[in-house]
Order: structure tokens, then sequence, then C-alpha cells
């Protein structure tokens, strides 16, 4: 499995999931990080603002392809 290096305080856990592969699929274990806790590690590490954090991840994080093991980045969303 692949890691986004420095966030391991991140990771909530692991997933598999399918993904095309050829003419068929192949099931992939994935790691899933938890996209808040990493703004915070920013935060807290890297002494950076709420939306310099924010704009990190979005930029170099969540776009960030590694091909079929690339992590999984989730944000937690509650509907009331």
């Amino acid at each position: 499995m692949l890691k986004f290096d420095g966030y391991d305080e991140a990771i909530a856990g692991k997933t598999e999931i399918w993904v095309p592969n050829g003419g068929g699929a192949a099931l992939v274990e994935k790691l899933v990080y938890d996209g808040e806790y990493i703004i915070q590690i920013l935060m807290d590490r890297d002494g950076m603002s709420f939306d310099d954090a924010q704009e990190f991840v979005s930029f170099n994080i969540e776009g960030t392809y590694l091909g079929m093991e690339t992590p999984i980045i989730y944000w937690p969303y509650f509907e009331l």
C-alpha cells in the first residue's frame, strides 16, 4: 500500500476497492486518510493557517495520482 509521507497520524484505516485492470478488475488495498486531520497536522507541524493548509491539501495531496494504490482522503460530513 502506498502512503502520503508525513501524515501517518491521519491514517483512519484501509479499504479494498475494485479497479479496472486491462479487460477485468483487480482488488486493491488503499490507505484511507482523514482530511481534517491532515489539515490539523499542517497547522500544528508547519505553522500554516487553516486556509493555507486547506489550499495545500487541495493542490499538493488531493491532486496527486500515484497509480491504482493512490490513498483515499475522506472528509467527514454530517447532515442534520
